[in-house]
């Protein structure tokens, strides 16, 4: 496994900044060329490689107006490439979603993934069609990045002990000179970032290299839910990363008043340009419409969110040898409307990060992570299976009488899930909900007869797993 390391360089003087500005946004075009003439089928879905680009650019002398280094468009061509190979695997796998809902002979499946594999699908009017629908060109936005080969860089440590990074620039033979904060020197291809008057290293390194790849996992098994409040909730009842919702739902409201006052600020901008207040219009643009400080929040607030989600990560696998979690990569369409408030915080939602933190400490950490149906995990009572009634972080079950801890329930339904022979990861969530009526029929059918007094005060679920409280 790989994983990515960054190295933070000090703050560039205005020279050496602006000329690593100048390279990035040539390279910037250099992406920009390839996305266009490549990024469809007849490019990278033909199965044309980044090499044959090159010969191809070569040969027809396209390279010669971009004014950078030979090198240096090549591996930026290189980069460009495996993005549109990578933003094809995501299409093949949402048409693979659509060939296990159109056929259940095998044979016919087979037929149509390996089309996929071999990238053979444009032949199959049927996969064809459903490359199209998910597969769009892709347009480049990024002006800001160069990808130094290997062999192209030096590292070097002065008398004081900084580290001191040269890498290319626009003219042969001339380096630039990069100080880093760090004392390790970064190894293999290099990609630069440029933001805010610094310079953002990042290189990749074996998981092995980690000191978190040394810590050892438990040796339990747990369920885990993937919540907005809190980033996890074991099947224990332990919640981890309480400060996830305040975080997110805080960067949401702040973005909210600040985007509402810029518009406003954008208005008066066009207002006065309009009028012929030119003046105006631009003094505005730079002084109070700039992205300098909001990409610099932005980047400090993404920061503060991967640690507490990393962080709850490794706390659920310091005591589970396995964790059992939902798979949310399918979106689930026909929900109710929550609100404009509440619609704007939950996409600020971080489950992909969620998902990225379990994936990777456990396979640093040496544990296993075991995908389940998300169904009606967060509606079902684990108990006897009924869909309850939710109302905020408690699960009403009528059939129980009982008050659930959602979170809760919901990491140990899908702990069950895990062995569940009924419920597989990709089945139906209108069959998931068949069988779970059927569970609920059978439960009911196995209650004692109970009298028409209402529940005793304080009476307590039978569950050792599970805190509950009296309906």
């Amino acid at each position: 496994m790989r994983a990515t390391r960054i190295a933070y360089s000090a703050l560039l003087n205005s020279g050496k900044y602006a000329a690593l500005v100048r390279q990035a946004r040539r390279l910037g075009r250099v992406r920009g060329e390839v996305w266009q003439r490549y990024g469809s089928i007849d490019g990278v879905g033909s199965g044309l490689k980044d090499r044959q680009i090159r010969d191809q650019w070569l040969a027809e002398n396209t390279h010669a107006q971009f004014g950078v280094l030979a090198n240096a468009w090549k591996e930026t061509v290189r980069d460009a490439v495996t993005d549109i190979a990578a933003n094809l695997a995501a299409a093949k796998v949402k048409a693979r979603r659509a060939v296990g809902r159109r056929t259940d002979d095998p044979d016919e499946r087979k037929r149509l993934f390996t089309a996929l594999k071999t990238d053979k699908w444009t032949g199959d009017p049927f996969l064809a069609r459903q490359m199209r629908k998910h597969w769009k060109r892709g347009k480049n936005r990024t002006h800001d990045q160069i990808v130094v080969r290997a062999d192209q860089y030096n590292s070097k440590l002065d008398a004081r002990g900084r580290l001191w990074l040269a890498v290319p620039g626009l003219e042969r033979r001339k380096m630039v000179k990069i100080p880093l904060s760090t004392t390790v020197a970064p190894t293999g291809t290099l990609r630069l970032i440029l933001r805010g008057g610094r310079v953002e290293v990042h290189y990749q390194i074996d998981a092995a290299e980690m000191k978190t790849s040394q810590r050892p996992c438990g040796d339990r098994t747990l369920g885990v839910d993937k919540g907005y409040t809190e980033a996890l909730t074991d099947s224990d009842g332990k919640h981890h990363g309480t400060s996830l919702g305040e975080l997110l739902t805080g960067e949401s409201d702040r973005l909210k008043e600040r985007n509402r006052r810029r518009a406003k600020l954008r208005s008066i901008v066009n207002s006065a340009a309009q009028r012929g207040n030119h003046a105006k219009a631009a003094r505005i643009k730079v002084n109070n419409l700039g992205t300098v400080k909001r990409d610099r929040q932005a980047t400090r607030h993404q920061a503060r969110v991967r640690t507490e989600i990393f962080t709850a990560a490794h706390r659920v696998v310091d005591k589970a040898a396995t964790v059992v979690a939902e798979d949310l990569t399918k979106s689930f369409a026909g929900r109710k409307p929550l609100g404009k408030n509440t619609n704007r915080r939950l996409a600020a939602w971080t489950k992909g990060v969620t998902a990225e933190a379990l994936a990777n400490v456990s396979e640093r950490r040496g544990s296993a992570l075991v995908h389940v149906n998300a169904a009606y995990t967060s509606q079902a009572c684990h108990r006897c299976s009924r869909l309850g009634r939710r109302s905020g972080d408690r699960l009403h079950c009528t059939l129980c009488r009982v008050v659930w801890q959602a979170d809760v329930n919901a990491a140990i339904n899908i702990l069950q899930r895990a062995g569940d022979p009924d419920i597989a990861l990709h089945t139906p969530h209108h069959a998931v909900k068949q069988i779970l009526q059927e569970r609920t029929d059978r439960h009911r059918t196995r209650l004692p007869v109970q009298d028409s007094s209402p529940a005793p005060a304080g009476r307590r679920a039978n569950y050792p797993n599970c805190s509950a409280m009296s309906n």
